[in-house]
């Protein structure tokens, strides 16, 4: 098979040392903005959409498992056009080089667009961590908003009680339903026997409410990890096709350029 060199093909086949690195910088930068450009511009289209927001209350919205979904499929669409895009500016952008075997050309334009994915997708990274730290936030503020639904439920009373010692035993309740799976079954014994203090309920009906309650918030909790966990892989999935999106787009971009470089314009 012949062998193909961009460029001059009566150059010299003896190996030289190359007068500067393969690595355009200036190319990658340029994709690495159009990347986040796009990103933000799906990001916001995204929003609007309803893909960034979930509802905790039934029949509100989407739930955290709907939104996990949509989400995640909404990160691959986001990730396939942002990377396309950066990868073919970056390509197209990028100096051609002349004397170099067409297989080398293409693994650099490759690597040129993985380059620019990586650095778009890391800039992306640090301004979605804050994000993840409000979202962090706003779980637990949902989780204290579960415990705090449950204890009202486990002391709901007809005769309620204003002592002092009431806000003591409600916070000490909270306390213990926090501790989620961890719950021991003294614990529960302890729980319902509180209960059945401050309602009047009998010890088997306060026990009841103690499962009911524990279970609702157990339940409440799981589907907070199923949710994390599909849109971990929905997040992994989307980086993944990304990195692969902008390496072939960079390449085909490359390739357009060395092909309309050898193009002369005739009169």
């Amino acid at each position: 098979m012949a062998t193909t060199f961009n460029g001059d093909p009566n150059r010299s086949l003896g190996v030289t040392e190359a007068a500067r690195s393969a690595v355009s910088w200036p190319a990658i930068f340029a994709g690495a903005a159009v990347a986040i450009g796009t990103t933000l511009i799906l990001v916001a289209l995204g929003s609007g959409l309803g893909f960034a927001a979930a509802s905790p209350w039934p029949g509100g919205g989407s739930t955290a498992t709907t939104f996990a979904v949509g989400a995640g499929i909404w990160l691959i669409v986001t990730q396939w056009l942002s990377s396309a895009l950066a990868g073919y500016i970056t390509g197209r952008l990028r100096t051609r080089w002349t004397g170099v075997h067409t297989h080398e050309v293409l693994f650099r334009d490759t690597a040129h667009g993985l380059l620019a994915w990586a650095i778009a997708t890391a800039i992306v990274a640090g301004v979605a961590l804050s994000v993840a730290a409000q979202a962090v936030g706003a779980g637990s503020t949902a989780a204290a908003s579960t415990v705090n639904y449950a204890t009202d439920t486990l002391l709901r009373t007809i005769r309620p009680n204003t002592d002092a010692s009431a806000g003591a035993v409600r916070a000490e309740i909270a306390r213990l339903l926090t501790r989620g799976n961890d719950l021991q079954a003294g614990d529960k014994s302890y729980l319902a026997s509180q209960v059945a203090a401050q309602t009047g309920l009998s010890a088997p009906e306060a026990q009841q409410r103690v499962d009911a309650a524990v279970t609702s918030i157990r339940e409440a909790a799981d589907k907070a990890r199923k949710a994390s966990s599909a849109l971990g892989f929905f997040t992994a999935l989307s980086m993944l096709l990304g990195a692969f999106i902008a390496s072939a787009a960079a390449g085909y971009g490359g390739h357009l350029r060395d092909e309309n470089a050898d193009l002369v314009d005739r009169p």
